[in-house]
């Protein structure tokens, strides 16, 4: 879909551009990792510190959380803790949307409406209000967004192109009056988004939210995509995610400037509790364009994952050990959100 209003004035920058800073919420609810948290603070500590080694880390706790996260990253350079309550971990859902704003471009942060994956874990009020809580903390313009949504569920190029999934905004749960015509005006108006891919090929079982981009598609520049598939065909993920890569290839050929859509194949199936562990290589966190954190899985699709990434984007790729966060049906891009750097005025 095309949006033939004229120019926007925002823009969302792309991942691997310039960033500030990355912001985590220190996790504190053992409901999110039920029998099994006692070791996510470890993980947690040991991914500040392999951020912090080259973006700085702000991390939202207050109370008894703060000081258990000062116990463990307060010796951390590059690493602050930020008083900012949250009802859990997932950062990149509820944290603000920074968009550059203006012929003289300005950073500003976009707050949407946020109700835990259209109401599935409640309490999410102290989430709701982190947005604008740190925006206020940065003192950065803040622009109320009119649509329920979760940053997982967008994905941008850079320059207004935007692959998403209806499944996770065409909800009765999020969006029960919008259309997808007055969503992509809203999206048009809030981030300047020209060109909207709407994906329903289908999500990863065990995937809680409806189906997030985040974890089956990502532009790694302009011009590549990586898209999560799987290469066993009697795999329940299978038919679903091939008819994504189908679609994008097909987009890919037909958007300028185009895009080649790269197949990114996900591990075999690993069961929690019963249930399939949501687990996709899609879901790595951009440090600006020199490094890349990639999810592993300790399965024999890692170190395809890593050199595919690591071909794609000339970084610094580095595996990072999922395979106890994703207990908690999310990874690193989940659990994070990233500030772009203050843009620049042109000369």
């Amino acid at each position: 879909m095309s949006l033939s209003s004229p120019s926007p004035t925002r823009r969302v920058p792309a991942e691997w551009e310039p960033q500030a800073e990355i912001w985590l919420a220190w996790p504190h609810n053992l409901e999110t990792w039920p029998g099994h948290f006692d070791r996510i603070p470890q993980f947690f500590d040991h991914w500040v510190r392999r951020i912090a080694e080259s973006t700085a880390v702000r991390v939202l706790a207050v109370d008894d959380v703060a000081r258990q996260c000062e116990s463990r990253i307060g010796n951390v350079p590059n690493a602050e803790i930020v008083p900012i309550a949250t009802n859990d971990c997932w950062i990149r859902d509820y944290g603000p949307m920074f968009v550059e704003d203006g012929p003289e471009p300005r950073l500003i942060g976009v707050d949407w409406r946020y109700n835990a994956w259209g109401g599935k874990y409640p309490p999410w009020d102290c989430d709701d209000r982190a947005a604008g809580e740190i925006c206020r903390y940065l003192d950065v313009p803040i622009a109320s967004g009119a649509l329920c949504l979760e940053g997982g569920a967008m994905e941008f190029d850079g320059g207004g192109r935007l692959l998403t999934t209806p499944s996770c905004l065409l909800t009765p749960t999020r969006n029960p009056d919008w259309s997808k015509d007055a969503i992509a005006v809203e999206l048009h108006r809030q981030l300047g988004v020209v060109e909207i891919v709407w994906l329903d090929g289908g999500g990863l079982r065990g995937d809680d939210t409806d189906g997030h981009i985040d974890q089956l598609a990502r532009f790694v520049d302009p011009s590549n995509v990586v898209v999560a598939v799987c290469d066993d065909a009697s795999d329940e993920n299978a038919a679903g995610l091939e008819e994504n890569f189908r679609q994008l290839h097909l987009w890919g050929d037909a958007t300028t400037p185009e895009v080649t859509v790269h197949r990114l194949p996900i591990p075999p199936a690993r069961l929690i509790h019963g249930t399939r562990a949501p687990e996709s290589y899609c879901n790595f966190l951009r440090l600006g364009g020199d490094r890349v954190l990639v999810p592993t899985f300790g399965a024999p699709t890692d170190d395809h994952a890593l050199g595919l990434l690591r071909e794609l984007t000339g970084a610094d790729v580095i595996g990072i050990d999922c395979r106890d966060l994703v207990w908690g049906l999310g990874a690193l891009h989940c659990a994070s959100r990233d500030q772009p750097a203050a843009p620049r005025s042109a000369d």
